[in-house]
């Protein structure tokens, strides 16, 4: 079972767009609503959060650390066979940033995307936050018992 979609181009496109921060660039061309694109014609993305994915007996985890975050700002959809979790953090800046020495918190747009397994309620998909930790739990679906079908002879 994969349960994490591999997507090598993103780390790079990340790199790309971080380095273009660095000196002022705009590495990103606008998209129709106005927000840069990636080559997979999705919003493009300032920053990822780390999350851990386990199994339980009747469900699969999602614990994605979300520090600042509002829930308001956070979208969960299940699409195709595809979690995505996406949203927004929005950092409060100070009136006189000259007297700011060093900023390392990220803001702006994430983005995390998951193969579901098809043995999974995508209508039962629960999400709670609590304390900056977004924990999604996916149902599973009940193993069907096979079936004996009885050989007849004429």
């Amino acid at each position: 079972m994969v349960l994490v979609r591999y997507e090598p181009w993103g780390a790079v496109e990340r790199l790309h767009r971080q380095i273009g921060q660095i000196f002022n660039g705009n590495t990103d061309a606008p998209a129709a609503n106005g927000e840069a694109a990636d080559s997979n014609g999705t919003a493009a993305v300032n920053w990822v959060p780390s999350v851990d994915v386990f199994e339980q007996a009747d469900s699969f985890v999602v614990r994605a650390d979300l520090p600042g975050i509002e829930p308001k700002d956070i979208q969960i959809t299940a699409d195709k066979g595809v979690l995505t979790v996406t949203g927004e953090r929005k950092l409060e800046r100070p009136d006189d940033q000259k007297a700011v020495s060093r900023l390392e918190r990220v803001e702006g747009r994430f983005l995390r995307r998951f193969t579901l397994p098809e043995n999974v309620k995508t209508d039962d998909i629960r999400a709670r936050h609590l304390n900056g930790v977004l924990e999604v739990t996916i149902p599973k679906v009940a193993a069907p018992e096979p079936k004996r079908v009885s050989v007849e002879t004429h």
